[in-house]
């Protein structure tokens, strides 16, 4: 095995040099890098920001007394399976190439920063510790929360005004199911600082929910846990599918597909009027507008900026399509494209209500 020298002129060889000379990937093009399967990658948690982040959950489940530290372990997405204390994180994360991917593929990186990361790790962390204990067989759980072995649903339709949850990841995730409502109590109860009893004081169904988390960690403290497997369930060197085909599925999960639902609105603020022949095309300036008004969209509706992207290009679509052009000042139309796409990115929300990711 050939070796290369740091400055220090100290010898570098073994395992980790191996796999930086095995990852000729990260300069590959996005065309070529989607051709290879996910288990060729050779990405691991070690010695990346992922491996700090887990440190910390750890810290943290440590500093509230919590005895278990869930394993950890590179997959195609978030899950701490059913029966598993442990916590699959996507492999993307893994290195700052795929993040780059991953941002031009989907517009987003879900847990891309040092923030969403650990709000991720503290909501699969609950899970985890549900598993490790058995907790959700408890009769007082069930109670508080309902019963873990009811279906678990394709879609959901959540109450955004709804006091009775926490508010912890986006979508108002907590309404999803039981298992999802625990998990979302418990990463607010252990978010440091996060001062829940005074935050909630006035939502008397959520505060009882994070009062009976804060009692429940305190009879586990220093007992050991029920189930100690170290399962790894769909690790990523087992995983065959090609980046492009989980691309491909990733997109049709979020993406939304509307008939002609957009003339009325449009033809409102655009028009195909021969006096405008000579403004700018009404889907070249949504176009170039397309950035700002899909991340701000995607901020203020909790939803997932491939879906928000989805319907704008539908709409740019269609003023293609109808041949409209610009046919007020920019800034005035800018703010009026938004309103529009708020408004039918949340009409396909409702429609198609929030989806749980599987």
């Amino acid at each position: 095995m050939t070796t290369r020298k740091r400055k220090t002129g100290k010898k570098v060889g073994g395992a980790a040099a191996g796999r930086r000379r095995r990852r000729v990937w990260t300069r590959y093009s996005d065309e070529r890098l989607l051709e290879l399967q996910l288990r060729e990658l050779d990405l691991r948690i070690e010695r990346t920001p992922l491996s700090r982040r887990v440190r910390r959950l750890y810290e943290e489940l440590e500093g509230r007394e919590v005895p278990v530290k869930p394993h950890v372990w590179l997959s195609n997405e978030w899950f701490s399976p059913d029966g598993v204390p442990g916590i699959a994180i996507p492999f993307y994360l893994a290195h700052p190439r795929l993040v780059k991917l991953e941002a031009r593929q989907m517009l987003e990186v879900e847990g891309g920063t040092e923030a969403t990361c650990m709000r991720i790790l503290r909501h699969e962390a609950g899970h985890a510790i549900d598993s490790a204990y058995r907790l959700h067989f408890k009769k007082s759980w069930r109670e508080m929360f309902g019963h873990y072995s009811q279906p678990y649903p394709r879609f959901y339709r959540p109450r955004p005004n709804s006091r009775s949850f926490v508010l912890h990841l986006d979508s108002w995730y907590a309404q999803a199911h039981p298992a999802e409502d625990f998990a979302e109590t418990f990463a607010v109860w252990l978010t440091p600082r996060s001062n829940w009893r005074r935050q909630y004081k006035d939502w008397p169904i959520a505060l009882s929910k994070l009062e009976y988390v804060d009692e429940l960690m305190r009879t586990i403290a220093g007992t050991a846990p029920k189930v100690r497997s170290l399962a790894k369930i769909d690790p990523l060197p087992k995983l065959s599918m090609t980046l492009q085909q989980y691309y491909r599925k990733k997109r049709a999960h979020y993406g939304a597909s509307w008939p002609d639902i957009y003339d009325r609105d449009l033809l409102r603020l655009f028009s195909n009027e021969r006096r405008y022949a000579s403004r700018p095309t009404a889907a070249s300036f949504l176009r170039k507008i397309r950035p700002k008004v899909r991340g701000a969209v995607a901020e203020w509706t909790s939803a997932h900026t491939y879906t928000v992207d989805h319907v704008l290009q539908d709409m740019i679509e269609r003023c293609r399509q109808l041949k409209l052009r610009l046919a007020t000042a920019p800034a005035q139309a800018k703010t009026q494209a938004m309103i529009l796409l708020t408004v039918h990115t949340m009409n396909c929300l409702h429609a198609r209500r929030h989806e749980i990711p599987i």
